[in-house]
């Protein structure tokens, strides 16, 4: 009976009992060595029992046959005995064939020197992530064992990550400061002067942090009157980088801003963060109005330092930097009238004689000029005295001209009897008749 049921398992998987029944057997043999059990001898063998065990049942007696498991099947326990066996783990490696899909989620390897091991990290869990996978980051990673039974592969499911040996945060900074370098944003070239005695100073910061009250303290003794604008923000959590470059937009459309402050007060590298973010250097490297970052305390460097026109120290440095003391500009100018009464002063009577001098020089020189214009022109009209025909008139000479014409008659045989003539003398004239 056992036969016929070993015969018909085998029939279903297409292969020939007889020829597989010793390998059906070692089979058998092996499985209940495994539990402990004692092994069914081969044909033509005795049977040893273990000792305090009983005999293994003589041939004949009913055989279970072995359990044939689908592909499916076994997978499916492969995947239990591991989820089940290891559950969450922790494993280092170094990232390789990283590849970002589509969908949002990573797929890469973790690979050392002997071995590697498929990893995924879906959207939702890399979307905490600080910095930037990619090939040759070596990491330590958190997750669960599971199987892909689709391929058959098992992989490790992560749902933390953190670099190997530096911060995340930190990886972070650098990759976002090589990648903004790279583009420009980081130029000398490009950063402006401050303005020398700003009207308006815009200021974007949280309201109720000390940064904004060291601000005003220190505008309001430098520059009493000078003017302030806030535009309220979040600095650090969630979406703070997001109101901050926000403000800075709604600050470039002020016509009347000339210089703003950007900026907190002191913390760790996870307050600081809003400015270290790409969306707050993009905004700062876009405005049209030059910008002071203003994060932390000295020691405190982010992004935004880098992308600023200037940075200060702090906030109360920033203060300092965009406004002169009000003092100092009086001062300065009243030193400046001072020295400038006192050069007149000194130069004056000097200046004076200078200038009778050269008062003099003019006139003696204008006298001169027209006496000799004077001259010459007398002259000149001496000559032309001289030269004119009512001179010669005057000495009892005539000029003698047909009546309606301007020729002089210079010969008596052009005239005729009856031709009526003008005769010019040197006072007056007449007319007379040809007869």
């Amino acid at each position: 009976m056992a036969r016929k049921r070993k015969e018909a398992a085998a029939e279903q998987c297409g292969f020939d009992f007889n020829k597989t029944e010793d390998r059906v057997q070692k089979t058998e043999d092996l499985s209940v060595a495994a539990r402990g059990e004692p092994s069914t001898p081969a044909r033509g063998e005795p049977s040893t029992p273990a000792r305090g065990e009983p005999s293994t049942p003589a041939r004949g007696e009913p055989v279970e046959p072995p359990k044939i498991f689908s592909v499916a099947e076994l997978t499916k326990n492969i995947r239990s005995l591991l989820e089940g066996n290891f559950g969450e783990v922790w494993v280092c490696g170094e990232i390789s064939n990283f590849k970002a899909h589509t969908n949002g989620h990573f797929y890469f390897s973790l690979k050392d020197e002997k071995a590697q091991l498929s990893a995924v990290m879906f959207r939702g869990a890399n979307a905490k992530l600080a910095f930037r996978l990619q090939d040759g980051i070596e990491v330590i990673c958190h997750g669960r064992i599971s199987v892909y039974e689709a391929r058959g592969q098992y992989q490790i499911i992560l749902d933390y990550l953190e670099p190997k040996g530096i911060g995340a945060l930190q990886l972070a900074f650098e990759q976002l400061k090589k990648k903004l370098g790279a583009e420009g944003l980081f130029d000398v070239a490009r950063k402006r002067a401050l303005p020398f005695l700003p009207k308006k100073i815009g200021v974007v910061t949280s309201p109720t942090g000390a940064a904004i009250r060291d601000i005003l303290n220190i505008l309001r003794r430098r520059y009493p009157d000078i003017e302030v604008l806030l535009i309220p923000v979040k600095v650090q959590g969630d979406g703070a980088a997001i109101e901050i470059a926000a403000a800075l937009e709604l600050m470039n459309e002020q016509t009347d801003v000339d210089v703003i402050i950007v900026g907190r007060g002191g913390g760790s590298i996870e307050d600081l963060w809003a400015f270290n973010e790409e969306v707050v250097a993009r905004a700062i490297f876009k405005s049209q109005i030059p910008v002071v970052s203003a994060v932390g305390h000295e020691v405190d460097f982010t992004i935004a330092d880098f992308v600023a026109d200037v940075r200060a120290p702090t906030p109360s440095a920033a203060a300092e930097l965009v406004v002169p003391r009000k003092q100092d500009l009086e001062m300065t100018i009243q030193t400046m009238r001072t020295r400038l009464i006192q050069a007149v002063s000194k130069d004056f009577p000097q200046r004076m004689m200078r200038l009778d001098t050269l008062r003099e020089r003019l006139s003696y020189g204008w006298q001169v000029g027209f006496e000799k214009r004077d001259d010459y022109l007398k002259r000149l009209m001496s000559n032309l005295h001289h030269l004119s025909p009512l001179n010669i008139l005057a000495k009892g000479y005539s000029v003698v001209q047909k009546v309606g014409s301007t020729k002089p008659i210079k010969k008596a045989s052009v005239l005729k009897e009856g031709d009526s003539l003008q005769i010019t003398f040197a006072e007056g004239l007449c007319r007379a008749k040809v007869q």
